[in-house]
């Protein structure tokens, strides 16, 4: 059975962290104290559903947590330093706080830590997310104990909707733009300034020209996507949003 702490201190441990060339010893005192935190932890870094949903959708809508007054949102996993580090930079997960507990002190303090021999991965942590308001936890969401790798209750959306019920999610965001672009950094700071967050596709980086006219049927960039819906260039934008 697994515990739920609501109501409880988070486990005092400290986390080994590696910046750059240096160890760094960061205390949950430092993470916790004054703060209103949210923390998610899954079994592992680089694993599927764990990299294709859970911590991108975090690092999507920090934004919007912390405007709804969570100073951070931390993301611990059973695996060291090293690792988590490769991972955040490869989910590019600029919003997101990455805690190696490599020994499983913290997710065993949790009463989180379980057995993943069968899949080769020694002691893990079960899939859960809280929040915790100057290292208290106001409120656990724990994945129900079924096998695999239950994914239900954990995610981002269902913690933003407890935090806020009547919070409106933003539509995904994305822009096909070049270096050098006029237009791209006319229609990039039209949506900065209409608040809205966006990923940017770079031409000969992330897109190519075949993706572009793939995508869009046209060969020009800037081009806009809003919620799955293609918006256009920048005068299309200025004309969306008027």
């Amino acid at each position: 059975m697994l515990n739920n702490m609501e109501g409880k201190s988070v486990p005092n441990v400290t986390f080994p962290v590696r910046k750059g060339e240096q160890w760094h010893h960061l205390t949950t005192a430092e993470i916790f104290n004054n703060k209103t935190v949210v923390v998610f932890s899954l079994p592992g870094a680089f694993t599927p559903t764990c990299s294709s949903t859970h911590l991108p959708r975090y690092n999507e809508l920090a934004n919007v947590f912390k405007q709804n007054g969570v100073d951070d949102i931390v993301c611990v996993s059973v695996n060291d330093t090293f690792v988590m580090n490769a991972w955040a930079q490869y989910q590019e997960a600029e919003n997101i706080t990455l805690l190696p507990d490599g020994n499983g002190e913290f997710t065993d303090g949790m009463g989180m830590l379980v057995d993943k021999n069968d899949l080769g991965f020694g002691k893990r942590s079960w899939r859960y997310a809280m929040l915790v308001k100057n290292g208290i936890i106001e409120k656990m969401f724990i994945e129900p104990e079924k096998p695999g790798d239950p994914f239900e209750v954990s995610d981002a959306d269902t913690m933003l909707e407890y935090i806020n019920p009547s919070q409106i999610k933003p539509e995904p965001v994305t822009v096909i733009s070049k270096i050098g672009c006029p237009f791209c950094e006319k229609a990039k700071a039209l949506l900065q300034q209409k608040g809205l967050a966006y990923e940017e596709l770079m031409l000969g980086k992330h897109a190519s020209l075949t993706s572009l006219k793939a995508l869009s049927g046209r060969e020009t960039v800037p081009q806009v996507f809003i919620g799955g819906k293609h918006i256009g260039g920048s005068d299309d934008l200025a004309e969306y949003f008027a």
